[in-house]
């Protein structure tokens, strides 16, 4: 990458204020430029959007109503139509038609405690959860807004802080309190998924609990954070997978340590190729490629 030869930096555009209590998350819509979600410990969402005349952010809606405990995590399907919500109150929410009517088309209610995390398909087919109950949830999406269990997934031992689906492929990620990752797989459109690869301290893997979980552009190599202070760099061969040769593991490339002194809580890998950061420390990291020839990242410092 050339990225490194730029000054680079981050400058605040606009402050959004609104939530009354701790903002936990924020997305993207991927099929609509200057709309974004944020949800908060206030147990609403906020949708904000950008004017194209004056560049400022304003809020266009507001859903609430449906949860009644702090709002963690959200996620916008890849048409952008519908974003789910999950929250400590053991339910996760899917909303559509944000401008004209803030309740939910669907809820779902199967976890014992708090829903830590959704995620979305590359095709918008799946959705997953997570939760505080140890398990993850696949779910099918149906017409008319409904929901049907298609697995449960019990293989990890702790909290599940975390699910991402693999931005091209129909595999799934989680990372938990239990110090791991878990890759699950099916091996067919229509097989029960199972744990394939499990990343822990033994093979390079972090040494506490993993927060978070970012995949490249490419998706042949992943990033993730945790409470051992470290980012971490993984590979693998997804062209293999995508041609029906089966399951390609994972394998630790390298490891990013000394630039946070507090636990590391989110990690992003951009479509440009800069990855971000951001700690208990009260600072954001930016790393990027020095050269094409490198084998990790290096920081860039705000």
């Amino acid at each position: 990458m050339k990225l490194m030869d730029k000054n680079l930096g981050l400058v605040e555009v606009q402050k959004l204020e609104g939530h009354t209590d701790r903002v936990w998350n924020v997305a993207w819509n991927p099929a609509a430029d200057g709309v974004l979600a944020s949800c908060s410990a206030d147990k609403t969402v906020r949708i904000w959007e950008q004017s194209s005349l004056t560049r400022s952010w304003t809020c266009k809606a507001v859903l609430e109503g449906t949860h009644t405990r702090t709002v963690k995590s959200l996620a916008w399907s890849p048409s952008g139509k519908l974003l789910a919500t999950a929250s400590f109150d053991g339910t996760t929410c899917v909303w559509e038609n944000f401008a004209t009517d803030s309740e939910s088309v669907s809820v779902l209610q199967v976890h014992e405690s708090e829903v830590k995390s959704v995620s979305w398909n590359a095709s918008g087919s799946l959705l997953a959860t997570c939760g505080r109950d140890k398990s993850v949830w696949i779910w099918e999406v149906l017409p008319e807004n409904e929901f049907e269990c298609a697995a449960v997934l019990t293989g990890h031992s702790e909290d599940v802080k975390m699910v991402l689906w693999h931005p091209t492929m129909d595999v799934l990620f989680s990372c938990s309190y239990d110090n791991t990752i878990k890759i699950w797989w099916s091996e067919d459109e229509y097989g029960d998924y199972n744990c394939v690869q499990t990343l822990g301290e033994l093979n390079n893997g972090h040494s506490s609990t993993v927060w978070s979980i970012s995949f490249n552009a490419a998706g042949d190599k992943m990033v993730t954070c945790s409470d051992d202070l470290t980012v971490k760099i993984w590979k693998t061969d997804i062209s293999m997978m995508q041609t029906g040769e089966g399951y390609v593991p994972w394998t630790h490339v390298c490891t990013l340590s000394g630039f946070h002194d507090r636990t590391i809580y989110s990690v992003h890998w951009s479509r440009d190729g800069v990855i971000a950061s951001g700690a208990g420390d009260d600072t954001i990291q930016l790393y990027v490629d020095s050269n094409s020839d490198s084998v990790c990242p290096s920081p860039f410092y705000l």
